[in-house]
């Protein structure tokens, strides 16, 4: 059975255990190939080539957008990857070879980005254009290097392995990230080898300019359908969990176990992707299933999503949500028996390119519940220059979520929840799927939400 395989930053870092409870776990010989791993840089590295993904804090591309010297800030993560490189020769990884990579792979890219700083300091060109291609050029070097140290550790364990590098570094050909995965893979023997290939590909289209730092699982993706794999694999550092063991503990979560591409998009729609929706989309078309596994409990079968799956027993899967989001909250009294009132409310937010997770509405008012990072100080002024009173809030949501939660009582039962522990509701609601309830409550109330309703509906 071929399989698409992505191992991420976490992950990698620890390779010695993805040798152990991956790659080589219960397997020998001919039974180590027919397997492609897509994998990501070592945890941090991003990071340092960008900009820190939590915090922002500046990276080398900040350097390069500012119009600020960078080639010494490209040397202290040269020093940096090559120290990381160090982590990993008693996995069999011969430094001399690894270290003469990285080096040669950042005087690449120093070439590369001199070249871009110049153009863009001419004036002539758009500023846009040529930063994303900074952003790609850097974000590229993080998984090559990573893909390199990987296929170097295991050749010289006697494991063949390919390396297949689609930053297409030396590759000048317009290939549009389709076409240079198809190109790449199109004449390896499967059976013959593992492969292990970049989280990062590059195209006409620029993977970063839809997708930013999500890239590396619509590589993924991408492989899985181009090589028409029988199963697709995440591997993290954790479980699909039935609530957050952070904040309910470790004994009052389980993992999922098995459920539906739909409740995979409920999650990513609040921050808790078990996989990026662009990338999940070409896998449920295609009819791959999907696996998330924990990499360090290899025994266990992880969570199976699939197309069509509905749970047996009514029950809740997974109960999350985020305490970084805002009620947007618009009142006019000229709303109520207006027909498309909230089109010219919805234009402003599509305008200004905001989603929203979430929309209540009344007879003279509509709330929308957005990513706090979103808000803009021109939507609050656009929205108050046509409608008599707008509100902004800062809250949280709770979320109810699985593939079969379809019962008598169940937004009876988590309300009580709720009002037991003092939790005051705001908004609810849910679609007519009733695949998603959800609870938006006051930000200080989160952990205290997420508790109660794993307490009631889901714990054990």
């Amino acid at each position: 059975m071929l399989t698409v395989e992505k191992i991420g930053g976490t992950s990698m870092s620890a390779f010695g255990d993805v040798l152990n409870n991956i790659i080589f776990y219960n397997r020998q010989g001919p039974e180590l190939y027919n397997r492609i791993f897509v994998v990501s840089a070592y945890a941090g590295v991003t990071n340092w080539l960008l900009e820190n993904k939590k915090t922002g804090a500046p990276g080398v591309y900040h350097r390069i957008s500012e119009f600020k010297k960078f080639h010494a800030a490209l040397r202290d993560v040269t020093a940096q990857l090559k120290a990381l490189n160090q982590q990993y020769v008693p996995l069999g990884l011969d430094l001399a070879v690894a270290d003469t990579f990285i080096e040669q792979r950042m005087q690449d890219a120093k070439t590369y980005l001199d070249s871009l700083v110049n153009v863009l300091a001419s004036g002539y060109v758009s500023s846009e254009n040529v930063l994303q291609a900074a952003r790609e050029i850097l974000a590229s070097i993080g998984e090559a290097h990573a893909a390199f140290n990987s296929v170097n550790i295991l050749q010289n364990k006697g494991v063949n392995a390919t390396l297949v590098d689609l930053s297409g570094f030396h590759d000048h050909k317009p290939y549009t990230i389709d076409q240079r995965i198809r190109h790449a893979f199109k004449n390896i023997k499967f059976d013959e080898t593992v492969c292990i290939a970049t989280g990062y590909a590059k195209g006409t289209e620029g993977i970063m300019r839809e997708f930013d730092r999500g890239y590396s699982e619509v590589t993924f993706s991408k492989i899985a359908v181009a090589v028409r794999s029988q199963e697709a694999i995440i591997h993290k550092e954790y479980h699909l969990c039935s609530a957050d063991p952070g904040l309910v503990g470790l004994d009052h979560c389980r993992p999922v176990g098995a459920t539906n591409y739909d409740v995979a998009d409920q999650l990513a729609d609040v921050g808790m992707e078990a996989i990026h929706p662009k990338a999940s989309k070409p896998l449920e078309i295609n009819g791959i299933n999907l696996r998330i596994k924990n990499t360090f409990e290899p025994a266990h079968a992880g969570t199976l999503i699939t197309k069509d799956y509905v749970s047996a027993q009514t029950r809740v899967e997974v109960i999350t949500g985020t305490d970084q989001v805002v009620m947007v909250d618009v009142y006019d009294p000229q709303m109520v028996g207006t027909a498309g009132f909230d089109l010219d409310i919805m234009r402003i937010f599509y305008e200004l390119n905001i989603s929203y997770a979430f929309k209540a509405t009344s007879a003279n008012s509509i709330s929308v519940l957005i990513w706090e990072k979103d808000l803009k100080n021109n939507l609050v002024q656009q929205l108050e220059a046509k409608y008599e009173k707008v509100t902004v809030e800062k809250t949280a949501m709770v979320c109810l979520i699985g593939s079969n939660i379809d019962r008598p009582g169940l937004l009876a039962q988590a309300a009580g929840a709720l009002a037991a522990e003092g939790v005051n509701i705001k908004s609810a609601g849910f679609a007519l799927r009733k695949v998603n309830i959800q609870f938006i409550i006051d930000r200080a109330d989160y952990k205290a939400a997420i508790v109660a309703l794993n307490k009631s509906l889901a714990d054990g």
